[in-house]
């Protein structure tokens, strides 16, 4: 049977790891993106709004975030229309365990047959399949933040590295966001022309109402770390786990428009990312500080 018959048949007989998740912004973000080249044999497989990244050795592929669980058949046959399988895929990795990235996970990992990649952290929300209690998010609630549970997970110490053939994918621990948060680093090559690429977890301080970043000042410090640690990392191209964060549709733009250059490419870009996370963070923290109305 063609790839893309089994593909189609698969997901029909399973569907339950691909029910849409309703939110706000949802269904902006699932909207379909085709696939893309960003340098080597690493392409973009996600959506509009949500990242994926489906890199290719000899030996087998490595496929980065999930979206959301609607997202899963859009990144599987994006991955498919690239003349790929996603039965080689070797592992699954993740920027952070919420709704948005790692809620096709399941799904991915039903087609693939290949285990996710995480931190301890990121391992007890993925098998819950919801934020855990020291989430900045955890107060939306299991309802709001939930998604199908992830079943094979092998966890990954900060600084820890796995290979596929002569790839390494190195995770560095990206907490701030939410608790497990993680960024992976690996070199992908065009011919001799070696590049470092960076998949980069979320900086955004973003919570459910009432928590208070401010309240937790080593938890303000660990997210600054968090920072300045993707700020510093060897990165000639960055991708968000929300592509529009690091700009990345706006670059793919300008190649299109003049092929001859690669403006995916920036060795800037992982320090300006960094420092829209920090003007996020300064700006929530300020706003924590500003006397309440009427007060």
């Amino acid at each position: 049977m063609p790839a893309f018959l089994l593909l189609a048949a698969t997901l029909a007989a399973a569907p339950a790891d691909t029910a849409p998740i309703e939110c706000g912004a949802c269904a902006e973000w699932n909207q379909p993106q085709a696939p893309f080249r960003l340098h080597g044999d690493s392409w973009y497989v996600g959506t509009k709004g949500l990242s994926a990244v489906l890199v290719a050795t000899p030996e087998g592929l490595v496929l980065i975030d999930g979206a959301l669980p609607q997202s899963a058949p859009l990144i599987a046959a994006n991955v498919a229309a690239l003349g790929f399988d996603l039965r080689d895929v070797r592992f699954l990795l993740n920027s952070h365990a919420h709704f948005d990235h790692a809620g096709g996970l399941a799904a991915l990992q039903r087609l693939s047959g290949a285990p996710v990649l995480t931190t301890s952290a990121g391992a007890r929300a993925m098998r819950r399949g919801a934020t855990t209690h020291d989430d900045p998010q955890a107060g939306f609630g299991d309802q709001a933040n939930g998604y199908p549970p992830i079943a094979v997970i092998q966890v990954i110490e900060d600084g820890g590295s796995v290979s596929v053939g002569d790839v390494v994918f190195r995770m560095h621990a990206s907490p701030g966001h939410t608790p497990g948060g993680t960024t992976w680093t690996w070199r992908s090559c065009e011919g001799g022309d070696c590049r470092d690429l960076v998949y980069a977890d979320s900086l955004t301080a973003v919570s459910a109402p009432g928590f208070r970043f401010s309240d937790d000042p080593p938890r303000v410090a660990e997210f600054r770390a968090t920072i300045a640690r993707v700020a510093a990392l060897p990165c000639d191209l960055v991708v968000s786990a929300h592509p529009g964060f690091s700009g990345l549709f706006d670059k793919l733009a300008e190649r299109e428009a003049d092929p001859s250059r690669n403006t995916l490419l920036d060795p800037k870009a992982c320090q300006a990312y960094a420092r829209t996370g920090e003007e996020w963070l300064d700006r929530r923290l300020a706003e924590e500080a500003a006397p309440a109305p009427g007060g």
